[in-house]
């Protein structure tokens, strides 16, 4: 080879070197290149599959790509976990999931997964309130005449909940707690169809999201009793609280998180975020999730870190309270 062919070589590779850089940088940013999958808990039609499919609609038109729900039902939203914390960190799938993340540890002995060690952490996303309802021909026409059923009838009363570690579950086990009366529980998979069993009236009380109930209690279909926060809600203002009716500090407030496997690229854990920030912006998606009793988390708990801090959090604050209503949990 000639000197002058040598030097021609050395140029083309030179320039076909230079220009693989911009085309590897460009591959990088293309994120997202293809669906995105939303892993969710719960069954098509719960409460945490409505947010996620109203959120999911408004994010694919920011990202440009779908948002496919996958819904993996099963243990109280720890398979849907567990199957997340293996996926392929890549940058498409993420979980969505609520107060679960941080009573699994308390509820299960053996879990598969490390909820603050294996995941990246990506955004909070909405607080839910909680509803005590009841089927529509129980004969207690409010909280106090309830209390006093519940204490002739005890375990005569079939209380549902949406499966071992929902938190229909939880607040099962502490209205029990709280009101000293020992129901019998009716697990169904996933909120849809104990719901459908409540309308039914083959179960007697449920004690679950507004995202799922207020549509029901709207309709006529069940009897509202009371909502699980500290306040009265815009979703349902004449509705009174658990706790001014005098089941005195009686709180249950869902909140849903959003989480990748671990060493998803920071990039699309930051525009998945910034994705679903945008979207809880959306007059649409705020009006519909105002309907259904949702608000946006605050400010402080939508950062990755923020998400982090609130989970460590509430995973101290339910362990001693899970561990408390033990004898009622089944």
């Amino acid at each position: 080879m000639t000197s002058i062919r040598r030097r021609s070589f050395a140029v083309t590779a030179l320039a076909l070197a230079c220009g693989a850089l911009p085309l590897a940088a460009a591959a990088q940013a293309a994120w997202p290149s293809k669906s995105i999958t939303l892993v969710v808990p719960f069954s098509a039609g719960g409460p945490t599959d409505v947010v996620a499919r109203v959120l999911g609609a408004a994010m694919t038109k920011t990202l440009g790509q779908p948002i496919v729900i996958e819904n993996k039902t099963g243990a109280g939203g720890t398979i849907a976990a567990a199957y997340t914390a293996r996926a392929t960190p890549d940058g498409y799938t993420f979980l969505i999931h609520h107060n679960g993340m941080a009573t699994a540890p308390a509820l299960y002995r053996k879990l598969a997964y490390k909820p603050l060690n294996d995941f990246e952490y990506v955004t909070q996303v909405v607080d839910v309130p909680m509803t005590l309802v009841g089927r529509k021909d129980l004969p207690a026409k409010d909280f106090k005449e309830l209390q006093a059923y519940l204490k002739a009838q005890g375990n005569k009363v079939n209380l549902a909940h949406a499966g071992l570690g929902a938190v229909s579950h939880l607040c099962g086990m502490l209205l029990r707690q709280a009101t000293g009366v020992e129901m019998t529980t009716v697990p169904f998979q996933g909120t849809a169809p104990a719901m459908n069993a409540l309308v039914a009236g083959q179960v007697d009380l449920l004690c679950d999201q507004t995202t799922s109930t207020t549509p029901f209690i709207k309709a006529g279909s069940i009897k509202l009793y009371g909502v699980t926060t500290p306040t009265r809600i815009k979703a349902l203002p004449e509705a009174p609280t658990l706790d001014e009716q005098g089941l005195k500090g009686f709180q249950v407030v869902v909140w849903h998180g959003i989480y990748a496997p671990k060493g998803t690229p920071k990039e699309a854990i930051d525009r998945f975020g910034a994705a679903v920030r945008t979207a809880l912006q959306d007059p649409a998606v705020a009006t519909r999730l105002a309907e259904l009793g949702a608000q946006p988390a605050s400010e402080d708990k939508l950062s990755p870190e923020g998400l982090r801090q609130w989970l460590a959090q509430e995973t101290q604050r339910y362990d001693p309270v899970i561990k408390a209503a033990a004898q009622f949990a089944d």
